[in-house]
């Protein structure tokens, strides 16, 4: 009898199985494999929070391998990842599998390693233990609490707030600091200030530079030379006096390394060091973790990256000092171990910090197994690990105050030397300010002249500077992720996922890789503050992922939770209920008046209409969102956009829908109007109107997505519907190159073939020179497929491609893609063709035939032969119909595939 081990990913079933033998069989999961159907009443509050869990549809074909795999086994190992995601997917695979009836005499176990290694498999299924109900009870809570905010709360939105998309427990919140930090950037009034260098010169003729930090006996701060005037009194001051050395003052100071990487520092340093966002770091710290092929063996190579732990194992410490002490020598080795403790507010340390599973596999072994943004994101995995291991960096500094003999002056000096670099040697680490700026980390070193006190110097240029307080810099992913962590919000598994919610509801954008908000945000955030401010509260999500980890603990019932949140969270939504559109847009108005009205004179909003001048501006709400409207309406219908500049512009609309539809002008070929409008997939122009009685719709033509429908005229109307327009003939080919918009946007096409128009472009005025240059990169970036071998059937070669939508695999003009969780790298042609004939199957197409055998040629050309000769005209006339019939069956194939290809280049509303 076997042992059935299940897993989460493919590659990992792979690679244990491996590590475990023939007695064991270890199958995949592919993640979760139930849900909450996304309807009313998968969480009932009325039954004390029952919860309705469905098996997802894609998951149905691995839970019944599982369940057959299961029956007659002896026993069954639970070895999904070790944290409480991974203990859910366990308890939902072991309960699904009772509900069939296939545990029966079974039994059930659950094991967990922090690392894909062979020691660390065998000796997790050496130590197996019973689920962790208090873990999965905190799940239970999590899930129920996000599934009621949100289809509790996001109704409300799209009822209260057209053109809301959704709200969430954490996402909502985070939403919230983006927009408050807008909304400082906003109101920041820039202050001016001077500075006053000066130069001066040492008797062994050495020259430094010291600022001006006293003047007439008063301490400077940073803002006390307010004006050109006060800075040029200051020159004054001390181009007028003598100058010695006051006081110099040396100390040696430490420098510490920091800590492993946690989840959450691995995000915020993988963008700061590599430019990575937190979602593209954690896909990439997957593949580390389930690992490379390694002398004929899969392994990992790094420990489990989802962790909030800082401390490492005592076995990792020993190697990684042993691996110092070899490499840098015993000056590099602190005398003890460093032992790290977390100071991030709700952290859990059951997990190590994420470490190298062998030190031994130096970034520049590993160099060759790995592609590029792997190999860097473990170069610093690695590094990190080391570093927080070896000796502090010792630094010299240095202060010189130079004193003005009359006493009316200080200016001071400071520079710093590395005595000594310690884990310098290795790793220097990307800091944020508390304003989450930028800092770079590398030492410029100052290195100040030997001085003692009452040196005589010689003062030299004396240097005023202007300058202006800046505002607080927008959110990076690495700062916000570590404002979040600092206030308790949410979990590091969970940051990268919130982040990208946050662009897929195009509440903000990613600008120089800083978070803006977009309007609609800014509205959510507003209504959701206003509204419902509790639950937006930093402090109140804080303390509710306290009171789940609580539940993690063993301390609390989670029911209990959801109960007295439910409570009161019910009573807020009940009381909007009688919130009439009209309160919310008073209020939204009212609010976010400094965001929408610039300030006048006087200081206040500007509101006065630019069109009729007798109206104000406010905020109004169409079907399709919200807009800034006249007062005036109807006898202005002056109209602005939200995003666009203040000012607007008048058009005809038709009630309160917004700017839209607009009447450009009329085509002179044809004497139609031409207008522009609005429809639910975005705004389009369009020639005519639709005919009584005929079922032609009008020509229609999508705006592409950088042109504002503000600036669009008759003549760019006109030539948006003659897409797509011929650039010119390739140079080489002699093809032509056409330019049009599709459903995916602007595009060339060229021999059959589509190239995506980058952002930038415009697809009425690319030129033939830049047309045939992107071609021809897409022609250089195009990656051949991995070959896997011949198809044993007709002998036609099999691969692996990496495609728009994913991996799939190819045979011949039939593809078929790879399953989520199934890797292009480790795909085999087994598996390919099991793909392939399922695909053949579902599509009708048949199984490949085998080439004809050349005999059989022969004989078919012998009778070719015959009928020439006129021995047997009607069998080869009948022979010829078929084909003929043959053909037209293929044209509408070809039709539909050149349908699929050209992105619909004439899409409307």
């Amino acid at each position: 009898m076997t042992k059935v081990v299940v897993v989460e990913s493919p590659a990992k079933a792979k690679t244990i199985n491996k590590y475990l033998g023939s007695d064991y069989h270890v199958l995949a999961s592919y993640g979760h494999i139930r849900d909450l159907p996304p309807k009313d009443g998968s969480v009932d509050p009325d039954h004390d929070f029952q919860m309705l869990w469905q098996t997802d549809q894609r998951s149905e074909k691995q839970v019944k391998a599982i369940a057959d795999a299961v029956k007659g086994a002896e026993q069954l190992i639970l070895a999904t990842d070790p944290d409480r995601e991974g203990e859910a997917i366990s308890w939902h695979i072991r309960n699904v599998l009772d509900e069939r009836k296939v545990l029966n005499g079974i039994d059930v176990k659950r094991v967990a390693f922090n690392a894909i290694t062979k020691d660390a498999v065998l000796d997790a299924i050496a130590h197996p233990r019973e689920l962790d109900q208090d873990l999965i009870d905190a799940y239970l809570a999590r899930r129920a609490l996000d599934y009621l905010v949100g289809f509790t709360l996001s109704p409300v939105l799209w009822r209260k707030l057209p053109g809301a998309r959704s709200a969430g427990r954490v996402q909502s919140v985070a939403l919230r600091l983006v927009c408050e930090r807008e909304s400082e950037i906003e109101r920041f009034v820039a202050q001016e200030y001077w500075s006053v260098e000066a130069v001066f010169r040492t008797e062994e003729r050495k020259t430094f530079t010291a600022r001006l930090t006293h003047l007439d006996g008063k301490k400077l701060d940073r803002l006390d030379i307010k004006s050109e005037a006060e800075a040029k009194a200051a020159v004054a001051a001390i181009e007028a006096g003598t100058f010695t050395i006051g006081s110099v003052e040396k100390k040696r100071v430490k420098r510490n390394p920091a800590p492993p990487f946690t989840t959450s520092t691995l995000q915020q340093e993988a963008s700061r060091k590599l430019g990575f966002g937190a979602t593209r770091t954690m896909q990439l710290a997957q593949r580390l973790y389930e690992g490379v092929d390694i002398g004929g063996e899969t392994t990992g190579l790094i420990t489990y990256m989802r962790t909030d732990g800082v401390q490492m194992s005592p076995e990792a410490i020993t190697d990684i000092r042993r691996s110092i002490g070899g490499e840098y020598g015993d000056r590099y080795l602190p005398n003890t171990p460093r032992v790290y403790t977390t100071k991030a507010k709700n952290a859990q340390e059951a997990h190590e910090a994420i470490r190298p599973t062998d030190v031994t596999r130096t970034p520049d072994m590993l160099r060759s197994r790995l592609d590029a943004d792997q190999w860097k994101l473990y170069s610093l995995i690695w590094k990190r690990a080391v570093a927080s291991q070896m000796a502090s960096a010792e630094l010299d500094q240095t202060t010189i105050d130079v004193t003005d003999k009359g006493g009316r002056s200080v200016l001071r000096a400071t520079g710093s030397v590395i005595a000594f670099d310690g884990f310098l040697k290795l790793y220097r680490e990307d800091r944020d300010d508390s304003d989450g700026a930028e800092l770079s980390d590398d030492e410029n070193d100052k290195i100040l002249p030997a001085v003692a006190d009452g040196d005589a110097v010689t003062r030299q240029e004396v240097k005023p500077e202007q300058h202006f307080t800046q505002p607080p810099p927008r959110y990076s992913e690495a700062s916000l992720v570590k404002k979040m962590e600092e206030l308790g919000i949410g979990r590091p598994s969970t940051y990268a996922s919130i982040l990208q919610v946050l662009q897929d509801r195009e509440y903000v954008r990613i600008d120089r890789r800083r978070f803006v908000p977009e309007d609609r945000g800014r509205l959510v955030t507003t209504f959701l503050s206003s509204f419902f401010e509790r639950y937006v509260q930093y402090n109140f999500t804080a303390d509710l992922e306290t009171q789940l980890d609580n539940v993690s603990d063993g301390q609390i019932d989670w029911r209990q939770v959801l109960r007295d949140f439910w409570s009161s969270f019910k009573g807020s939504v009940d009381g909007t209920k009688d919130l009439s559109i009209g309160d919310v847009i008073e209020k939204l108005d009212a609010e976010l008046a400094d965001h929408f009205f610039p300030k006048g004179p006087d200081g206040q909003p500007a509101r006065e209409c630019p069109s009729c001048g007798e109206g104000n501006l406010s905020l109004r709400l169409g079907k399709f969102g919200a807009f800034i409207g006249c007062s005036n309406y109807p006898n202005c219908k002056f109209t602005r956009q939200l995003g666009e500049a203040a000012g607007g512009r008048p058009v005809d609309g038709e009630g309160e829908g917004g700017a839209l539809p607009r009447v450009l002008g009329q085509d002179p070929a044809t004497g139609k109007d031409v207008s522009l409008k609005k429809g639910p997939y975005g705004v389009y122009v369009q020639l005519g109107e639709p005919e009584e009685g005929s079922k032609e719709k009008p020509k229609r033509a999508s705006l592409p997505k950088q042109v504002s429908p503000a600036d669009i005229d008759l003549e760019k109307g006109l030539a948006l519907l003659s897409l797509p327009r011929p650039v010119g003939d390739h140079p080489e080919t002699k093809d032509l190159i056409e330019a049009g918009i599709g459903r995916y946007g602007p595009y060339l096409k060229y021999a059959g073939s589509y190239v995506s128009l980058p952002g930038d472009d415009t697809v009425l005025t690319i030129g033939l020179n830049h047309a045939v240059q992107l071609i021809a990169e897409k022609g250089s970036k195009k990656k051949p497929g991995r070959p896997l071998g011949d198809h044993p059937v007709d002998g036609k070669p099999v691969t692996v491609q990496a495609g728009r939508y994913g991996p799939y695999a190819q045979h011949g003009s039939l593809r078929a893609t790879l399953p989520k969780g199934e890797e292009m790298e480790e795909i085999s042609l087994e598996r390919a063709i099991e793909l392939l004939n399922a695909k053949a199957e579902k599509s009708g197409k048949g199984a490949p035939k085998k080439a004809a055998k050349k005999p059989a040629a022969k004989k078919a050309a012998a009778k070719k032969t015959d009928a020439k000769a006129g021995e047997a005209e009607k069998p080869a006339a009948k022979k010829a119909a078929p084909k003929k019939k043959a053909a037209t069956k293929k044209a509408p194939a070809k039709s539909k595939k050149a349908a699929d290809g050209d992105t619909a280049g004439t899409t409307g509303s």
